[in-house]
């Protein structure tokens, strides 16, 4: 019997909740912990299940655990951090990480499969070793089923939805630009859809297709709704005080065990309170 079947089984919970009670690290085998939700039990064993997660998750402002295992980590990243340093010893969401991994003894650290800007909140995964970190990278495409976003743009959307694509090239300063030409840079592709409008400003649904360094931000700049608070590509609007870009949902297949991984996050606060239903009104 696989462990998750023996905790939903005892504890009579869904299958989230099981991987939610491995993923704490409250579950141990034969006194050893054990977080693999596919680890084969075998009669005699002796499973302990605690009421309590262990004192020993990442407490850290810009990174939240959302799920973790032998082979890789999601995390919710805030505002105000890198995906990976820049330069040496620069603070980023990897060397958070590496410093939770050490911290409680772990061998591995964490190798960076796709990246958010700095000032991008939302879902990110991490591969704990390089052998999983080449899956990903070599597999991307096929193993990534759906990466969406949600945007606060600046203007009113005229349409419902649409896709924008184009071809993606830094210059010399680093400042992504984009042709409807080949101009030998890389195809950028991204699929919109208009959720809520006000006079000044629109919620948008972004699905990447690609996944170019600034595509969002580069392609809503060309069809005439920066993003708020893009300091780059914007055009200085900001009712939010942050760029109003969100990675919330983040779906795959896992790299090893092939098993489908579905994570979502609330769209934040700050976006949702600009777009109030009638009846808060």
């Amino acid at each position: 019997m696989l462990l998750l079947d023996f905790i939903m089984e005892e504890k009579s919970v869904s299958r989230n909740k099981a991987k939610d009670i491995l993923a704490g690290h409250g579950v141990t085998v034969d006194q050893q912990a054990v977080s693999r939700y596919n680890y084969e039990l075998k009669p005699g064993m002796k499973v302990r299940i605690s009421k309590h997660k262990r004192n020993n998750t990442l407490q850290n402002k810009y990174v939240k655990v959302v799920y973790e295992d032998k082979d890789l980590i999601v995390i919710e990243k805030n505002t105000g951090i890198l995906s990976m340093p820049a330069t040496a010893r620069q603070y980023s969401a990897k060397a958070v990480l590496d410093e939770y991994f050490a911290h409680r003894h772990f061998k591995c650290r964490a190798h960076s499969v796709h990246r958010l800007d700095r000032d991008t909140s939302g879902l990110m995964m991490y591969a704990k070793s390089i052998e999983v970190q080449k899956i990903l990278e070599e597999h991307w495409a096929e193993i990534v089923t759906d990466r969406r976003y949600v945007a606060v743009v600046c203007g009113k959307m005229e349409k419902e939805g649409g896709t924008i694509s184009s071809w993606l090239k830094d210059n010399k300063a680093y400042v992504t630009y984009s042709s409807p030409t080949d101009n030998g840079g890389k195809y950028a592709v991204t699929h919109y859809h208009t959720l809520d409008v006000r006079e000044n400003y629109s919620l948008v649904e972004l699905k990447l297709e690609t996944g170019r360094k600034n595509q969002i931000r580069v392609h809503m700049q060309d069809i005439g709704h920066p993003v708020a608070g893009d300091s780059k590509y914007g055009n200085g609007f900001n009712p939010i005080g942050r760029l109003g870009l969100h990675a919330y949902r983040l779906n795959f297949f896992h790299p090893v065990t092939g098993e489908p991984m579905n994570f979502e996050t609330p769209f934040p606060t700050l976006f949702t309170k600009l777009f109030p239903k009638k009846e808060e009104q």
